[in-house]
């Protein structure tokens, strides 16, 4: 028991709404059009978190090894820093998860051809580049762009196409949605630790331009959730998460230290809440 706890900690599971929730809303989206299929359902939302705790373990990995995770740092404890576990069964980890992938992803592109392959082999090699290289995204100021497009735009058309076989706008827009969120999420992230980066030269977005852009950047991004969510459905309760997402905006520019750590909980949360409006709103219709 003590060993699964253990696990369940390393695998980040306040990360993963990032990667579940745009598999789910793609769903609601495709369950207009056709029944679901559920075995392909269950398939794709076992390899998007596979792929998004391979990406977690290679940030932990590589940020362990490069020195930017440190026993007082703070962000939540990370394993390696912590001793919790070692680098020969962090790699052993990471081998596991990649096969997992490997095997649920070809069982998608097997029912999706072509334009999931691409949408998987891109997906791995975004979560190797965001850390794992000397010019890796996260040290660039670049992965924001990255995490709005794979958490985002392709993680619910992707899923949405593997149910439908064809392209939806809605479920697009619903993935820009999604998308925005999960860029919050790295921009507190990224204003928490911006002393740290400095000294490890992770020159980040906030890095780059300064915490006060951080805030703007957030902003801008939950600004972004009402466009989408009006483009996508109008006026409607799913516009509702634009207002969470302001209440979440106001908290941030007042944390300091580790309260940090609160604000990025209740970024995340926002994800979950913009899938029960969606689903509301479905219900409604």
């Amino acid at each position: 028991m003590k060993s699964i706890i253990k696990w369940l900690k390393i695998i980040r599971p306040g990360t993963l709404f990032a990667s579940v929730s745009p598999v789910v809303i793609g769903l609601l989206v495709a369950n207009k059009v056709v029944d679901i299929n559920c075995l392909v359902a269950v398939i794709t939302i076992v390899c998007a978190l596979s792929i998004q705790i391979l990406s977690n373990f290679i940030n932990d990995y590589f940020d362990f090894k490069r020195g930017l995770d440190k026993k007082d740092r703070l962000g939540p404890k990370r394993a390696l820093a912590e001793g919790t576990i070692d680098e020969k069964t962090m790699k052993k980890a990471i081998g596991i998860d990649l096969a997992i992938t490997l095997l649920s992803g070809a069982y998608l592109i097997y029912v999706g051809g072509l334009p999931i392959l691409l949408i998987g082999v891109f997906s791995i090699i975004f979560a190797w580049l965001y850390t794992a290289t000397s010019h890796s995204l996260s040290y660039l100021g670049i992965a924001d762009i990255f995490v709005f497009v794979f958490f985002g735009l392709l993680a619910t058309t992707g899923t949405t196409f593997l149910q439908t076989h064809t392209f939806i706008l809605q479920s697009f827009l619903l993935g820009a949605v999604c998308g925005s969120v999960s860029t919050c999420v790295l921009v507190v992230n990224n204003i928490r630790d911006i002393a740290s980066d400095k000294e490890n030269n992770k020159k980040s977005f906030v890095v780059r331009f300064g915490k006060k852009s951080g805030y703007g950047e957030y902003l801008f991004f939950v600004l972004l959730t009402f466009v989408f969510s009006f483009l996508a459905c109008g006026l409607s309760i799913t516009n509702l998460v634009s207002l969470f997402g302001l209440a979440v905006f106001f908290m941030v520019i007042k944390a300091k230290g580790r309260q940090y750590n609160k604000c990025l909980v209740f970024t995340g949360l926002l994800n979950v809440v913009f899938v029960v409006l969606f689903a509301i709103d479905s219900c409604l219709r």
